[in-house]
């Protein structure tokens, strides 16, 4: 597929309204063009960010009787002027929508938004040939692959004497910004272990949730933001975590 036939089904794309064959096209297109990657990138953001409850605006307090009383006056002067009405009130609209995407952009992303495309990545990768950029479990081999393909370089360790052995290594975006992406195996399960620098950022406990069935963890810890994504169950998962931490 090419750019322009890609473009007019990115949308449908995102919206996971293409079927399996289409999906895989616009999905093999992307990995070698990044401006279609960005294109899928930014709406995926966009809809989270529509859907995530800090971008609820309630409206201004009294404006409900105010344009009652508006509608009142025009009413009296039996020249209610319609299309008037309609362009202040989708002004209005127009204005809530851009301050909050604004303040939305101006902020960093909220940690359910971030948990959201931690697992939407993980899902993705879950598709054939998505899984890993490198294929190895040999940790002298997934770290230097790592090596000037971004601005830090991920700590690789292997746990396959505690049951947690590595698989492999890729790139992913994340939370507007690449991040490295080790990944294990846990008996039958799949664990993506998302990484990337966190200056500043004092060490946190192990923070648990659950999103669509999949278990989530994060933390931070020696200046890295850590998430854990896999259906593994919790209890195993929090294993592998403080493993990685140590």
């Amino acid at each position: 597929m090419n750019c322009e036939e890609t473009q007019a089904l990115l949308s449908a794309y995102v919206d996971g309204e293409l079927d399996l064959v289409r999906s895989l096209e616009i999905e093999k297109h992307i990995e070698t063009c990044p401006a279609c990657a960005l294109t899928v990138q930014n709406q995926q953001t966009l809809g989270a960010a529509l859907r995530a409850g800090s971008l609820y605006h309630r409206p201004p307090q009294h404006l409900e009787e105010r344009v009652r009383a508006a509608m009142r006056s025009q009413t009296r002067t039996k020249r209610i002027n319609w299309p008037i009405l309609a362009v202040a009130a989708s002004l209005l609209l127009a204005g809530v929508f851009v301050d909050r995407m604004v303040r939305f952009a101006s902020h960093p992303a909220p940690q359910t938004l971030v948990a959201q495309e931690v697992l939407d990545s993980h899902l993705r990768s879950l598709m054939p040939g998505h899984l890993a950029d490198v294929q190895s479990s040999d940790r002298h081999t997934v770290k230097p692959w790592f090596s000037g393909k971004l601005d830090f370089s991920p700590p690789v360790a292997d746990f396959a004497a505690e049951g947690f052995p590595l698989t492999g290594g890729r790139l992913d975006s994340v939370n507007g910004r690449t991040v490295a992406v080790l990944v294990y195996q846990r008996h039958q399960h799949l664990i993506n272990a998302y990484v990337w620098p966190s200056p500043g950022s004092a060490n946190s406990s192990v923070t648990a949730t659950t999103l669509q069935g999949y278990n989530i963890l994060h933390w931070t810890h020696a200046g890295l933001e850590w998430w854990l994504a896999s259906d593994l169950n919790s209890q195993e998962l929090a294993d592998l975590a403080n493993r990685l931490i140590q």
